[in-house]
């Protein structure tokens, strides 16, 4: 099969999502198919095709959200590229930007199109209306999440419960969706896997001792993610053992804050900041660390729980659908309702080596569910579906733009001819 990844961001860029559009390409391509990348260029303003890897990246202007830029939604010269790919399905993991081309293509060339709905788009509002028409503009991302995720795909896919109830209880859409869990490659955070990992040498690199009791958060560091109950929390915990640290990984528009925070309150000893880490660094600080843990209420999946459950490590969760049949509350983590409660599992972590053995433990076992692979075969199941279902005629519509372009090609062969 013939697969066309399109997404708004990919490597070298860093976050949930592109850790799943690599992993997916991946796992796709170990079970025979050709996959291909349309991304947007995040490094320059001008396009880039990798023929080798099978990457075309498109240039944008930056939309002012982290580093991501916004493309035209009908780059001719993209077009070109992608039409010799012959595609046999699109599957888009964006809305807007790249994620609209990708609706244009598969409707102008009639190629089934599947959509992964990653974000939730209304946590995410302020980062628009800075606070202004919040009611009204959650209205408009609704409107338009139902539109581009319902009336312009073949299938949808979510990855939990929650993003599924979102749109079949909140939307009401009236189509398939399909749960599947984003998987990851949980080898790769494997302890076995690192044999030469020291743990002492790593942690003395970003100042950490080695009988440190280490805390472990990463992702984006904005207030989406519920991080100031960490900071806060740490307040407390430091009189219970100066040993309790915090190590909080990655990058955002609240990390300056967070520092400040952490500087007035004189907790610099105790809540390190380690920043951006490039992606192959990244197991290393799952293997340092103690526990995991995450206060977010707006994640679809989220896959560094999944990442740290691989290391074996016991995560402590904020009580959200998105961790609802990964986490088990007490067998292979913790979860939590409020900050008092959280403490108290850090706590109970701190003191009972044997709970972290156990609960460690069933970690790994756990992780192991959401391989790769088995990703990746569900995935293909729904690309099945959606090309089984694929119209048999072309829209008179469509056949028109393709003799427009056979029309367009023609005259540049007799001009590079002439």
């Amino acid at each position: 099969m013939r697969i066309g990844l399109f997404t708004d961001t990919y490597l070298p860029y860093i976050s949930g999502l592109v850790t799943s559009v690599d992993m997916l390409k991946k796992s796709l391509e170990k079970l025979g198919h050709t996959v291909y990348i349309v991304t947007a260029n995040l490094e320059s303003f001008h396009y880039d095709y990798d023929k080798k890897n099978r990457i075309l990246k498109i240039p944008g202007v930056p939309t002012g959200i982290y580093d991501s830029r916004l493309t035209g939604i009908y780059p001719l010269k993209a077009i070109k590229i992608i039409r010799s790919w012959d595609l046999d399905i699109i599957h888009s993991q964006t809305e807007f930007g790249i994620g609209t081309f990708a609706r244009i293509l598969a409707k102008q060339y009639n190629i089934p199109i599947v959509h992964t709905y990653h974000t939730m788009y209304e946590d995410y509002v302020h980062y628009i209306t800075h606070g202004y028409f919040n009611r009204s503009s959650k209205k408009i991302v609704e409107y338009l999440t139902v539109f581009y995720c319902d009336k312009t795909i073949s299938e949808l896919v979510v990855p939990t419960k929650k993003a599924y109830e979102l749109f079949k209880q909140k939307y009401k859409v009236n189509r398939n969706v399909y749960i599947v869990p984003t998987g990851i490659d949980v080898e790769k955070f494997y302890k076995e896997n690192h044999p030469k990992f020291n743990i002492t040498k790593k942690r003395k690199e970003v100042g950490l001792d080695s009988k440190d009791f280490v805390i472990l958060f990463v992702g984006r560091i904005a207030s989406e993610k519920n991080i100031e109950l960490l900071l806060t929390s740490m307040r407390s915990l430091v009189g219970i053992s100066n040993k309790i640290k915090l190590l909080v990984v990655g990058d955002g528009p609240d990390l300056e804050n967070y520092k400040k925070y952490t500087e007035k309150n004189h907790l610099e000893n105790q809540i390190i900041f380690a920043g951006k880490v490039q992606w192959d660094k990244i197991p290393d600080y799952y293997l340092m660390s103690d526990c995991f843990v995450t206060a977010s209420h707006t994640e679809t999946q989220g896959l560094t729980v999944i990442e740290a459950m691989a290391a074996s490590l016991p995560v402590v969760v904020v009580e959200d659908e998105s961790f609802e049949g990964t986490v088990i509350d007490n067998l292979n983590g913790l979860i939590f309702k409020n900050k008092r409660e959280y403490k108290k599992c850090i706590i109970n972590l701190f003191k009972d080596k044997y709970l972290r053995k156990r609960l460690s433990h069933q970690a790994r076992i756990s992780a192991e569910t959401h391989s790769s692979r088995y990703f990746a075969e569900q995935i293909l199941e729904v690309y099945r579906i959606a090309i089984q279902n694929k119209p048999k005629h072309k829209i008179p519509i469509v056949e028109k733009m393709h003799q427009i372009f056979k029309e367009k090609d023609k005259e540049e062969k007799e001009k590079e001819n002439e």
